[in-house]
């Protein structure tokens, strides 16, 4: 079997030492975590709650705890502000950080709608700051091995390719109502949480999604958005198949209702080879991912793979581990795109955008029961 490279970390050392806002502390602290481990300084944290923002920031020394975003903007100016607050959020804020001088990590998905997205790419170029999206999971080192031998050649012509993300984050029917549950805060539900990495994840591997079909569900009608105003609106599975621009098959499956899991999973199959990454987040070393491939008559077998680079630390928190090994590298990348303008930032507001026109294709396909086309976006 072809043995692949190992992609490696940027080695680029910073010219000063960043300073960070960070916007929503709810996966927002794995941003902490990350940013630190990074050679970052955290200098704000921010989210309505004051009381819960401060015992995370005495927990990891940051000095500011601000309850207003146009606050932190002003007072603490930051080089980079993270935005990890509901989706209906982004624009603004990412708007106000540009006009302030910082640049931006935003979470995903980026925004509500394609519109959105386009704009925020607008507002990045007016003010010339570099911004990316939080696709984290493509640091993971089984997956930044997958790439590597993917854009080697290992699997040649690839003709399917299947993939899937589940957790039981909302599997009990008494789980208490959530911003996730609200399609006018969050845009989307599963497919927002989970699925667009997936899509970000396929397009980063094998080229665009071009042409999709879905349906998806709610696992309880009975539940209400935060408030009880009205039903929850926002899905809780969904099942999507899809043709890649390069001829290849897409099978995509999400759900925050799968009881008894906690992992994702990228299959793909081609004329020389077979790869499958699995990321499951139980056991010691999670972090790392699992690698299988095969070749020839071959089944397929275990990818060995580096010890990694990033230290997990010894909290056993996952949030402070997913964000010390995957968020981590995302951050010094980004660093480094920052202070080289030959260099672009990834992953990109443009992978943000592109992700957004497939989850929107999806959406319409559940909406009108049919085959939905992506037509190609130019910025």
């Amino acid at each position: 079997m072809t043995e692949p490279t190992r992609t490696k970390e940027p080695s680029h050392m910073p010219n000063k030492q960043y300073t960070v806002g960070i916007v929503g502390l709810g996966y927002g602290r794995a941003h902490v975590a990350g940013f630190q481990a990074a050679g970052c300084k955290v200098v704000a944290l921010c989210q309505r709650d004051t009381a819960a923002a401060a015992e995370l920031a005495a927990r990891y020394g940051v000095l500011q705890v601000y309850s207003d975003w146009h606050a932190m903007l002003a007072t603490a100016r930051p080089d980079i502000v993270v935005i990890a607050t509901p989706p209906a959020l982004h624009l603004p804020i990412m708007t106000e950080a540009f006009a302030a001088g910082s640049h931006v990590v935003c979470e995903k998905p980026l925004a509500l709608t394609v519109d959105e997205a386009h704009r925020m790419i607008a507002a990045a170029q007016a003010a010339s700051r570099s911004a990316i999206v939080g696709f984290n999971w493509r640091f993971a080192p089984a997956m930044q091995r997958m790439k590597t031998m993917v854009d080697a050649g290992f699997l040649g012509r690839v003709f399917h390719v299947n993939c899937r993300w589940f957790n039981a984050a909302w599997v009990e029917r008494g789980a208490a109502p959530s911003w996730r549950m609200d399609r006018a805060v969050a845009g989307y539900g599963a497919l927002g949480d989970l699925g667009v990495h997936l899509i970000d994840l396929v397009r980063w591997l094998f080229g665009d999604v071009v042409r999709v079909m879905a349906s998806s569900g709610v696992g309880y009608p009975s539940r209400t958005v935060a408030g009880g105003a009205r039903a929850a609106d926002a899905e809780d599975f969904s099942h999507v198949v899809a043709e890649l621009r390069s001829g290849a098959t897409m099978a995509l499956t999400v759900s925050r209702v799968a009881r008894g899991l906690n992992e994702h999973s990228i299959e793909a199959y081609g004329e020389s080879g077979a790869l499958s990454m699995r990321q499951c987040r139980t056991g010691a070393g999670w972090q790392t991912g699992e690698l299988r491939m095969a070749q020839g008559a071959d089944l397929l077998s275990t990818v060995e793979l580096p010890a990694p680079t990033s230290d997990a630390g010894e909290s056993g928190d996952r949030l402070d581990i997913t964000g010390r090994t995957t968020i981590a590298p995302m951050v010094r990348a980004f660093v480094a795109a920052i202070e080289n303008p030959l260099s672009a930032p990834a992953p990109s507001l443009h992978d943000g955008l592109q992700a957004q026109a497939v989850l929107e294709a999806i959406a319409a396909s559940v909406a009108n029961r049919c085959w939905i086309d992506i037509a190609p976006i130019s910025v």
